[in-house]
């Protein structure tokens, strides 16, 4: 696989569930990757590099090759080629960390904002049921007023009620006792 610099600026990981980052054997297959094309890289820069060297020293484009691992300039090339190595390689990991803090910074802002989201519908939930509540307990309020209203009207009925029924009692007393009182006559009289 020829890799190039915006295959690492753009390659995607897999999200882990239930752990915060990436798939860490992703990951590390990636890097792996990452360093096989580099070093093949540094290779065929070395090769050049001997090469240009032989050319400039007047040698043939074909004794390069053979000379160069045997001749003495690998040698002080080599030390040059691992700092671009580790040079590279460090720049590769800097850039990998730069990705997964990029993409922890994003799922912890995604988490955030669901918790924030979360949160306002559980306050429109309390306020709508506060809200509820209120209704209720005021519809309850009423009801009770109406029927204590009822309540009293149905004691003042029964208090007229009462008194009507007791003054139309103590009238018919009243006129048995009026007609007792005028029809005086003796019940000898009358035979018993």
């Amino acid at each position: 696989m020829a890799l190039t610099p915006d295959d690492v600026v753009h390659k995607e990981f897999q999200h882990v569930r239930f752990k915060d980052g990436f798939d860490p054997e992703e990951v590390d297959d990636y890097l792996d990757e990452i360093v096989v094309e580099w070093r093949k890289t540094i290779e065929e820069n070395n090769e050049l590099k001997a090469k240009l060297a032989a050319f400039e020293s007047g040698q043939s484009a074909a004794e390069p090759v053979a000379a160069a691992p045997v001749a003495a300039a690998p040698a002080p090339a080599a030390p040059a080629a691992e700092a671009s190595a580790t040079g590279t390689s460090a720049g590769i990991i800097e850039l990998a960390q730069r990705l997964h803090d990029e993409h922890v910074a994003e799922g912890e802002a995604k988490r955030k904002q669901l918790i924030e989201d979360a949160e306002a519908e559980v306050a429109r939930i309390r306020t709508e049921a506060e809200a509820k509540q209120r209704e209720e307990s005021a519809r309850l309020e009423r009801e009770r007023n109406t029927l204590e209203g009822r309540i009293t009207e149905l004691r003042e009925f029964e208090r007229d009620y009462r008194g009507k029924l007791r003054a139309m009692i103590e009238g018919q007393l009243r006129d048995l006792d009026q007609k007792s009182s005028t029809d005086s006559t003796p019940v000898s009289a009358i035979g018993l």
